[in-house]
């Protein structure tokens, strides 16, 4: 019976923070199409780009709390990190309901960037630990659907807030989180190897300095991070804009548009996360190199779909640019970190990871900010198509680059 429960339990974990990767997502993301409800009580949100210095505000201090975050994953509890890190963003989210200006939905948005930043390099790092060679791909997959889940369930925020209110929509999503999160604490545990993990053990002996150096000097870890950034930079483009484009594109209300195009991203990525997450476990077991060509295979999706979502004006070729889109993003998002696993020791993931989910919001931000500028000059489509050009740049890097030695890299 211990050995049958032993052999569930990981596939447990999976569905357990497969709600919190939910959360995470739906709360962040029900801001990006509920701006036209709010601005009737926040002025402020009338300008566009001042729309986008409020999404942008998120990510430029989620990607600084993300090597710190990735640093605490791999010195304490991940368990209690999980769930510290839920119940204050579902707070945050239930008090977003209360704000009144500008300035506290800032200062809210970028408490809840902490709080978010600290979830996912622990959530990775613990299902890699949980899942071996034969499933670690499918395991992180699947609870990557959580986040594409979340993000089209987000996507009815406006229709939410059309129901009832914008205050009332924000305030239940919060409670809803942080009664989650008091389920978590009583079934989630840490990878146990003895009474104290080993990894955990060796990590406190490791000096943050020497973590970093170690990381650092490894050239494939500089590849795997430029990989990492550049098809997240369309990807968080697509999360915080692409309501709006599907509005303007298509002349409909921002109430329509947030479900068509979020849901459209969000059931084609579900395929691709499973499907990427499929094909890579066995696929490496037949090629070292398996995991990296499914990562592959997305970006030569995500190319022509970012190409008909920017040039699109119609319901076609729009929707034919999500499904593509979510179909790429998906098998991309599905071997991160199976590919960082074969080239970073156990001790370093959640740091590594920490630093390349800095870096990927980073350039998320950026782009946010420039595409909050495009809207009200009116290219967005134009700079939206334009990204494919750096996605195709950065597939040519890493099919010609990226080389393991070893399916799962031990010291």
């Amino acid at each position: 019976m211990n050995s049958k429960i032993s052999n569930i339990y990981p596939w447990v974990v999976v569905g357990l923070l497969w709600g919190v990767a939910l959360l995470n997502y739906m709360d962040r993301q029900m801001l990006s199409t509920m701006r036209i409800p709010m601005m009737a009580d926040v002025r402020e949100l009338e300008s566009a780009a001042n729309f986008g210095r409020l999404m942008a505000v998120f990510l430029w201090i989620y990607g600084l709390m993300s090597p710190i975050s990735g640093i605490i994953g791999d010195r304490m509890s991940r368990k209690w990190l999980i769930v510290g890190s839920l119940c204050v963003w579902s707070g945050v989210t239930f008090l977003m309901g209360y704000a009144t200006t500008f300035d506290q939905l800032y200062w809210l948005r970028g408490i809840m960037g902490i709080s978010e930043a600290l979830y996912l390099p622990a959530a990775l790092s613990l299902i890699a630990d949980f899942h071996q060679d034969k499933t670690r791909s499918l395991a992180v997959g699947i609870h990557m659907t959580g986040l594409y889940v979340g993000q089209a369930i987000g996507g009815f925020g406006a229709t939410f807030a059309a129901m009832y209110s914008w205050h009332s929509t924000f305030h239940w999503f919060g409670i809803i989180g942080i009664g989650y999160g008091v389920v978590l604490a009583f079934f989630l545990r840490d990878k146990e190897r003895g009474t104290v993990s080993a990894i955990q053990e060796k990590v406190k002996k490791i000096p943050v300095l020497k973590s970093l150096g170690m990381l650092f000097s490894n050239v494939f870890f500089w590849i795997i991070l430029f990989y990492f950034c550049v098809p997240g930079t369309p990807g968080w483009a697509a999360k915080n804009w692409l309501p709006t484009l599907f509005s303007e594109s298509l002349s409909i209300d921002i109430s329509v548009a947030g479900p068509m195009s979020t849901i459209s991203i969000a059931l084609s990525s579900l395929f691709g996360v499973l499907a990427g997450g499929y094909i890579s476990d066995r696929w490496v077991l037949k090629n070292v190199r398996g995991r990296v060509y499914t990562g592959a295979l997305g970006l030569v999706f995500i190319i022509p779909s970012l190409l008909f979502i920017g040039f699109g004006h119609s319901i076609f070729a729009l929707v034919m640019g999500t499904v593509l889109f979510g179909a790429g993003f998906g098998m991309f998002d599905a071997n991160n970190m199976p590919i960082l696993c074969q080239f970073v020791s156990a001790r370093y993931r959640a740091t590594a990871y920490g630093i390349m989910n800095m870096c990927g919001v980073f350039a998320g931000a950026a782009i946010t900010s420039i595409l909050g500028e495009s809207t009200d000059a009116g290219h967005l489509g134009r700079d939206f198509a334009l990204l494919a050009i750096f996605v195709l740049i950065m597939l040519v890097i890493l099919v010609t680059c990226l080389r393991p030695r070893t399916i799962n890299m031990k010291d």
